[in-house]
């Protein structure tokens, strides 16, 4: 017989579940007697111990793993005979009012997937980045090649000059205290570069070996040191050696100091723009599937299970407490992190998840296996042994899943972009690159 499905608040639902206590001391009865064959009891020769012992050893939990068998088999059951498909885990509960003396009663509580409803994807308005790599894009890549090689020649009387390298002795003090880091020798760094506090580049710039300025600088109001966070503190440097960078030539040594083994600076050319192209295609991608999916979540009506939107927040809860011991954080595993901190988040995520997979499946985009290779034909170009990394990733499952997954969302942003209304968007090379 079908069972009834109660309808409760928004996707919850509730079927009844009823069975007869003389099934389950049936199974009781005959898991006694098994039992039985093997028991040992003192005073008593194995398989020779009464039942009433056995009942007053083993009964209880007999019947509780009896009672939990049938009801765990009736639910599955009446769940597939209703033909929804269900999220999360049911949970149940006793029901003892009308219920008959003989007869053990539960009601299971449970959240089913929503009906979702997908848009007319032509009335999307989507954006598709474009970013065209230009020889000016190469060069600026070699220049930042040629100055991670640099040698620096320390040069008597030259004023400091962005990208010079600078040593020299710093005291700070707050409130004419010398604090805790604010004191260091023979102390090197390149200027431009942003290893040092936008105040302290402009101190030294200009400065020559033997010169003293003494300079205030407030510290901005999330510095890592405390102590000194939000306060203005004044700081004595004294320069030791000014260096210019010599930068090497675009030559055959170059080539080969990058890995191009026959020195062939065309080679190495080549082999700059195409490490460029993939890094831009790949953010290109990455933006123009944001501006895909933003607009696809945009049109979500429909309510998300309780179940998956908890089991999402917590992961995105852990991927938080993994970022915080990345940093060093001791108590990563312990921080309270509130949940509502990531339920706008999560419910994005969920919703999302629901819309893809209902588009997958209503126009058949999954991944097809020449698609998942030559995607990972394309990811191993940036290693120095594409073949190997090629091999490992097709031999490796949850490897291969992963690229799948990757595969089956490039297949629904591609899908959306050939319905969707679809305008370029220009970005520079810099903004793609997040360059500051």
């Amino acid at each position: 017989m079908q069972p009834v499905v109660e309808t409760l608040a928004g996707l919850e639902r509730r079927i009844e579940l009823s069975v007869s206590l003389s099934e389950i001391e049936k199974k009781v009865q005959a898991e006694l007697k098994r039992v039985s064959r093997s028991a040992k009891a003192p005073g008593f020769r194995p398989g020779k111990v009464p039942m009433s012992m056995l009942e007053k050893s083993h009964g209880p939990s007999i019947r509780y793993d009896a009672i939990n068998q049938t009801v765990g088999q009736m639910l599955d059951e009446q769940l597939s005979q209703t033909g929804l498909r269900v999220a999360g885990s049911p949970s149940l509960e006793a029901k003892t009012e009308g219920v008959a003396d003989d007869t053990l009663a539960f009601l299971a509580t449970f959240e089913v997937y929503p009906e979702v409803a997908l848009p007319d994807l032509k009335t999307l308005s989507v954006k598709r980045a474009v970013c065209p790599v230009t020889d000016a894009e190469v060069q600026r890549t070699l220049d930042v090649l040629r100055e991670q090689r640099a040698e620096f020649e320390v040069i008597a009387d030259r004023a400091a000059q962005k990208s010079d390298r600078v040593k020299l002795d710093f005291v700070g003090t707050l409130d004419g205290t010398p604090f805790e880091g604010g004191t260091a020798s023979d102390f090197e760094f390149d200027l431009g570069k942003g290893r040092m506090l936008p105040e302290f580049e402009a101190a030294a710039m200009g400065m020559k070996a033997g010169e003293i300025k003494v300079f205030p600088l407030t510290f901005p109001d999330d510095y890592n040191g405390k102590d000194v966070a939000g306060k203005t503190v004044e700081f004595t440097i004294t320069v030791k050696s000014v260096a210019k960078p010599n930068l090497p030539e675009i030559d055959a040594d170059f080539a080969k100091a990058l890995g191009q083994p026959e020195g062939d600076v065309e080679k190495l050319m080549a082999d700059v723009r195409g490490n460029i192209e993939r890094e831009v295609s790949g953010r290109v991608l990455a933006k123009t599937k944001a501006s895909v999916m933003d607009a696809l979540v945009a049109t979500a009506q429909f309510d998300i299970p309780k179940s998956l939107l908890e089991s999402e927040t917590q992961s995105r809860i852990q991927v938080a407490r993994e970022q915080l011991k990345q940093r060093g954080m001791p108590n990563a595993d312990t921080f309270p992190i509130p949940a509502d901190a990531f339920t706008e988040e999560a419910t994005r995520r969920v919703k999302l998840g629901l819309m893809i997979g209902e588009l997958i499946k209503v126009s058949g985009l999954q991944a097809k296996p020449e698609q998942v290779r030559a995607r990972i034909e394309t990811f191993a170009q940036g290693y120095e042994q594409p073949a190997q990394v090629v091999s490992y990733y097709l031999s490796d499952r949850q490897r291969r899943a992963e690229i799948e997954a990757i595969v089956l969302e490039d297949n629904v942003v591609e899908h959306i972009l050939s319905e969707a209304q679809v305008s370029d968007e220009n970005v520079n090379f810099d903004q793609i690159m997040g360059n500051p």
